[in-house]
């Protein structure tokens, strides 16, 4: 292989054969014309290019403005399609079709059908329930039986790279609520879950059926407003203080790329019911390391690992009630924190509340890596983003 060939890779790089995300990109002499692409090291296999010369029953699939009619086709196809990818790269016949990452525009990878978030990491909950409740008990009843979440605003997921506006709102003082830009920005590390296959009304998705829905995994930064959020939240949770923002990366890495880093979650402290009883299925835990920095210091390294809840236990919870699945639904882990003080994964946990919060130009991003086979790494794509001044002209 060529020294300066896309496909020689320096040692280590997370973004090798064992992983292939998929993101939508296009260049800068065809802006229009969106399609899909894979991540290789430093440089985007044009997979719709490659599949259209090879002759691919998949051409169409991969050249689309999104993913979801790849997703929507269903995991034989996915398979099939990471295999093909596999072996244009391995013979050498996607050589010609390699476009240097920081030339292509990425684009948001999906058009998101609904969002959920959950609130998963019991050391997260922990941390929150003792700053909110000095003097109570940390963790709510339920939250050993089942995994809290929230409905979130599809409408502001946005791809990594785009500018957080510092939202306006309520927040309390002691004079009684004022109106103004949020003073407690926070952000929040998670892992999100790219549904692809979708599942009628009334059909509950068991845990055995989380490989034949969830099409890959990705980043996410659900941007929070502390002082908002306190406002509101009480009695019916997060709104505002949430829905101004969550910034998703631009490549979804394929969940089989997963496999060597499957691990056991956390051990159950109370009797699971039986739709999210998980001892006899598929280890569900994931062993994601992710790393978070602020003005480029890193803050916090937080591990999935130690996620108490699932992805597949808060698929079947979701669904459990009769809700329907649709391709682009996205879930997301809520915060992710581990037991250490350097592993915590929003500021309102690493500051104990006291802050100091987000300043307008401060840049966050979070990465990720997983053991993946042969010692190699599995990459999940990057999400920054940059906090800009709230919009003056507000009401």
């Amino acid at each position: 292989m060529p020294e300066h060939s896309p496909r020689a890779l320096p040692e280590g790089d997370p973004f090798g054969a064992d992983t292939l995300p998929y993101g939508v990109f296009s260049t800068p002499d065809a802006p229009e014309h969106r399609r899909i692409g894979v991540r290789y090291g430093a440089y985007v296999l044009d997979a719709a290019a490659v599949a259209a010369a090879h002759g691919s029953a998949y051409a169409d699939l991969l050249d689309q403005p999104v993913l979801n009619p790849l997703m929507a086709a269903g995991r034989p196809v996915w398979q099939a399609v990471r295999a093909a990818i596999r072996g244009w790269l391995d013979d050498g016949q996607a050589d010609d079709s390699f476009l240097p990452l920081d030339e292509v525009t990425l684009h948001l990878p999906f058009e998101v059908a609904d969002y959920v978030d959950f609130y998963a990491s019991e050391h997260h909950a922990t941390n929150v329930g003792r700053i909110f409740r000095p003097d109570g008990d940390a963790l709510t009843p339920n939250w050993k039986y089942l995994p809290i979440g929230y409905h979130g605003r599809a409408g502001t997921v946005v791809v990594s790279g785009t500018d957080v506006l510092r939202p306006n709102g309520q927040r309390r003082t002691s004079d009684g609520p004022v109106f103004g830009p949020s003073t407690r920005l926070d952000i929040e590390a998670e892992v999100g879950f790219v549904v692809g296959t979708p599942a009628p009304a009334n059909t509950p998705v068991p845990l055995t059926d989380f490989r034949t829905h969830v099409f890959g995994v990705c980043l996410v930064n659900d941007w929070s407003a502390r002082d908002i959020q306190a406002w509101e939240y009480v009695p019916l949770g997060p709104f505002l203080g949430k829905s101004f923002a969550t910034s998703v990366s631009a490549w979804i890495t394929p969940l089989d790329a997963f496999d060597e880093a499957r691990t056991a979650p956390p051990e159950r402290t109370y009797p699971l019911l039986p739709y999210l009883d998980d001892s006899t299925v598929e280890p569900g835990g994931i062993d994601l390391r992710i790393e978070v920095t602020i003005n480029g210091e890193t803050v916090s390294r937080p591990p999935f690992a130690s996620m108490y809840w699932t992805a597949a236990q808060q698929l079947a919870h979701m669904t459990v009630n009769g809700a329907s699945l649709r391709t682009g639904d996205l879930f997301a882990s809520g915060t992710v924190s581990g037991p250490e003080p350097d592993q915590l994964g929003c500021l309102l946990e690493l500051t104990r509340g006291k802050g100091p919060w987000l300043e307008d130009g401060d840049v966050v991003t979070l990465t990720a890596w997983a053991p993946g086979p042969n010692g190699a790494r599995i990459g999940l794509g990057e999400v920054t983003g940059r906090i800009v001044p709230a919009r003056s002209d507000a009401p």
